[in-house]
């Protein structure tokens, strides 16, 4: 059976009867994990193990875990800074904050693989203006040159955790000041003012680093009139032709206020499909999955399989293993340096 082109939520901890239906429909591929199906390490090794063995090859397992605000899984895991943290290190100390994105990248997708998750949505390449809340210390550095090279560092980490890197939210998310999640952003820029500026690190490293892009809800209106994860003109032209990206494209949460103007859960998947999505994110929408499934006509796609199948994670340690390596305990030490956690400073007091 092939990867379909929806990835979908869970209600909870457990797959209940109805979710292991849905998962073995021919048209889901992945499964989006939120901190509402976690509860402990062990729990959440679990699901993910149940989830793969409902399908071959196995179901995409993939959660949001940056770090700082968007952490969906804690107790248990280390708690990880905000590449913001380790950014504004950078002008002072490259060599030494590229070493840091490196073991932190590692960090976070070692913890993830252990538990049997094959990637998160991360590492985020939007450039923070100061202007997007929503973005703010989730991006690494204002200058496009330093997120490359510090998200190339966090990427060569990733890998060596046998974690594919998908990259967001092109072609970049961080001159708007409004939330896609509640409203629709418009972006007044001209191309040529983003290409050496938001999209430069997409385009370093679209061809070598990055297995999957997820584009943002944006009208960058000098350019289409359509956001870009519904803009064939932003996924085709320039994505694929102009920067010559090969890997998969998976839409944002189609959930989101910034893609209600294409209408309901059904249009919205159709059109992110249109536009070149390889998959779409259907969730925190109870009954839109259903809907989806029913309207939903799509023919299986030998290329966006291939390209899905190369977000699964490797081999990896098992989580006895990975806590008791020398290599966890020097990243977890490292950045406990560079970015203590408040939390545990306050416990301590």
């Amino acid at each position: 059976m092939t990867l379909g082109p929806l990835m979908v939520d869970l209600l909870g901890p457990e797959l209940s009867q109805q979710e292991k239906e849905v998962l073995q429909h021919p048209l889901v591929g992945g499964v989006i994990l939120f901190s509402r199906n976690f509860e402990s390490p062990e729990q959440i090794t679990a699901l993910t193990s149940a989830i793969h063995k409902l399908r071959e090859p196995h179901l995409l397992v993939a959660v949001d875990h940056e770090g700082g605000r968007v952490q969906r899984f804690r107790t248990g895991f280390t708690r990880l800074p905000p590449v913001g943290a380790m950014g504004k290190h950078y002008m002072q100390q490259p060599q030494l904050t590229l070493q840091r994105a490196e073991q932190t990248g590692w960090l976070m997708a070692a913890e993830l693989r252990a538990v049997g998750v094959d990637f998160s949505f991360a590492p985020v390449l939007d450039l923070d203006y100061g202007v997007s809340e929503v973005i703010g210390d989730r991006s690494f550095h204002r200058d496009p040159k330093a997120v490359t090279e510090m998200a190339r560092s966090y990427i060569q980490g990733m890998k060596k955790a046998r974690m594919s890197a998908v990259g967001k939210h092109f072609p970049g998310h961080g001159a708007v000041a409004v939330d896609s999640h509640l409203g629709l952003p418009v972006d007044k820029r001209h191309f040529e003012d983003m290409l050496q500026a938001d999209m430069l690190p997409f385009s370093r490293l679209c061809q070598t680093e990055l297995a999957g892009i997820m584009p943002a809800h944006i009208v960058f209106e000098q350019c289409d009139d359509m956001p870009a994860g519904f803009s064939r003109y932003w996924l085709q032209e320039i994505l694929r032709q102009r920067f010559g990206f090969q890997g998969a494209i998976l839409s944002d949460d189609l959930s989101m206020e910034g893609a209600a103007m294409i209408g309901g859960p059904l249009e919205r998947a159709e059109a992110a499909l249109e536009a070149g999505c390889d998959m779409v994110l259907v969730c925190n929408n109870p009954g839109s999955v259903e809907t989806v499934i029913d309207g939903l006509r799509i023919k299986p796609d030998p290329l966006r399989h291939a390209r899905l199948v190369r977000l699964h994670g490797r081999h990896a340690l098992s989580r006895d293993e990975l806590l008791a390596s020398a290599e966890w305990k020097q990243a977890a030490e490292i950045i406990a340096a560079y970015a203590p956690d408040p939390e545990m400073e306050l416990n301590l007091a």
